[in-house]
């Protein structure tokens, strides 16, 4: 790894791309999902040890940092009619104070009080009229800590991009380290015109036929390796299809309308417990991820006096899609899988055997390589129609709530010689979707954010502490040694060990 946390893959210079870039039709995606106070940006919150920087310090060492990251001087400029999909062009205006904003929490400035905070930063949409993105340096955070809440819309960038507006601030040693400047001071490009934006997004539609005639030739030329590509593609679209569309979800609390306001919590744990209890009972980590927010969903619903016996949720998680070429690329490369949730079992060693036999399930059906063929699909899909099938997904209830899961880097971190803490991530939630979990490695820890309508569940902090509950009790299953796996099992023994020393919660 480099001496600082950002992939070598991006530009380091402003060279310009002679036209603009369009948005992809996922990208677009979550500009129609937006409205009605579902706000499409993922964030976090990061904490830091020791006195914060001085404001003008830290908007100094961004500005000079921007050129790793030209698309966060960028604004979206809209097709007139809806005759295309929203281009990126340069913000004449960009004005760094605009994005970077400043606030301190009243003493003591308790993590209750930072989280309070974030839930009101969150609840605020990004103006579309500027680059998409904005940090808020937070002061008064009590025990000589600091605080970054970020804000960066889905459009942008989706969670395991790696490039970021956090990812050019960070590098890995306390020492902060120079950073080359552009070849030339950056100067924006003039904005399009209506009737350019119009022009251009119509020649490109006319030259979409092209681009068939040369598929269809590389069919003709190469057709075994085609057909076995499109063959896996369209079984993988048959499974997601059948699991997303051929019934909805079961009724939640979560799947209720929202309105403007949201609450935030975390949780955190560590990743050795993490390992350690998916080398006693088998799995992988994402299947221990996925199996204590299912124990804790469903003590959750127990202690609101809800009927939980046999009842079984489903979670959407994306899926990272993006190939080694992407590294280093803005703009989202995911697709989406949907994960049953067994809310209704208790016992802790039996939920995660259910989820870790249903995500291999999923994996061998190619849900994932469907996801990702429709994911493409959507860039051959006029704007009006990508608007109403956006509606459509927002108001059909196909999933309970969004569980994500994102690596991030094993090392400390720094900004401006301050060690980061913590970092607790972000996912947005939609209409009728009051709900989201969010989860980041960092540092040999996994962080839990959960994010939600603040009318919907006012008692957010309850499902705060079953979640560190069944964390705590997944990790008490697996007992103090980590046992020999034998084809990515626990020896039978251990496991029947680990689940006799569990008492299901009442």
């Amino acid at each position: 790894m480099s001496d600082r946390f950002a992939p070598d893959a991006v530009p380091r210079d402003n060279r310009r791309m002679p036209n603009p870039e369009r948005l992809s039709g996922l990208d677009t995606s979550f500009l129609h999902l937006e409205n009605d106070g579902a706000h499409m940006h993922v964030a976090g919150v990061l904490v830091f040890e020791g006195e914060a920087p001085h404001y003008d310090d830290l908007a100094r060492m961004i500005e000079s940092r921007l050129h790793l990251v030209p698309r966060y001087r960028q604004r979206l400029a809209f097709v007139p009619l809806g005759q295309g999909r929203p281009v990126w062009v340069d913000d004449p205006h960009f004005n760094i104070a605009y994005h970077l904003r400043h606030a301190a929490l009243p003493s003591p400035g308790t993590d209750y009080e930072l989280r309070a905070l974030a839930g009101r930063l969150f609840a605020q949409e990004l103006d579309r009229a500027k680059p998409l993105w904005e940090l808020s340096l937070v002061e008064g955070l009590e025990n000589n800590r600091f605080a970054l809440i970020s804000k960066t819309h889905h459009a942008l960038v989706d969670g395991v991009s790696g490039v970021d507006i956090t990812s050019i601030l960070f590098d890995t040693q306390p020492e902060p380290v120079p950073v080359a400047p552009p070849d030339r001071p950056w100067i924006p490009r003039p904005v399009p015109t209506s009737s350019q934006l119009l022009g251009d997004a119509l020649v490109e539609r006319a030259t979409v036929p092209g681009e068939v005639a040369r598929g269809l030739r590389a069919v003709v030329r190469r057709p075994k390796k085609v057909l076995g590509a499109v063959s896996e593609g369209l079984a993988g679209v048959g499974a997601t299809l059948w699991a997303g569309l051929a019934d909805t979800a079961p009724a939640s609390p979560f799947n209720v309308p929202i309105g403007p306001h949201r609450r935030y919590t975390w949780a955190e744990a560590s990743l050795d417990d993490i390992k350690i209890t998916k080398n006693a009972l088998g799995g992988t980590v994402n299947d221990v991820v996925l199996a204590a927010v299912s124990l804790a969903i469903g003590r959750f619903l127990k202690g609101r006096g809800e009927e939980i016996a046999g009842k079984e949720l489903r979670a959407m998680v994306p899926v990272s899609v993006r190939a080694d070429v992407d590294q280093g690329a803005l703009g989202n490369r995911v697709a989406a899988i949907w994960a049953p949730l067994p809310v209704g079992v208790e016992d802790p060693v039996e939920t995660l055997a259910i989820v870790s036999k249903a995500m291999g399930n999923l994996k061998e059906s190619g849900q994932a390589v469907g996801a990702q063929v429709l994911t493409e699909l959507t860039d051959f899909a006029p704007p009006t129609i990508m608007s109403q099938a956006a509606r459509l997904s927002a108001r059909q209830r196909f999933f309970n709530l969004v569980v994500t899961n994102v690596p991030g880097p094993q090392i400390p971190l720094y900004l401006l010689g301050r060690k980061m803490l913590c970092f607790y991530p972000v996912v947005p939630i939609a209409q009728n979707q009051a709900l989201g979990i969010a989860i980041m490695s960092y540092d040999g820890h996994l962080y839990f954010g959960m994010l939600s309508d603040y009318d919907a569940l006012p008692d957010l902090e309850a499902l705060r502490g079953d979640l560190e509950w069944a964390i705590a009790a997944l990790r008490g299953a697996a007992g103090p040694k980590r046992p020999a796996k034998r084809n990515g099992r626990a020896p039978a023994s251990a496991a029947k060990a680990a689940h006799a020393a569990v008492t299901p919660a009442s």
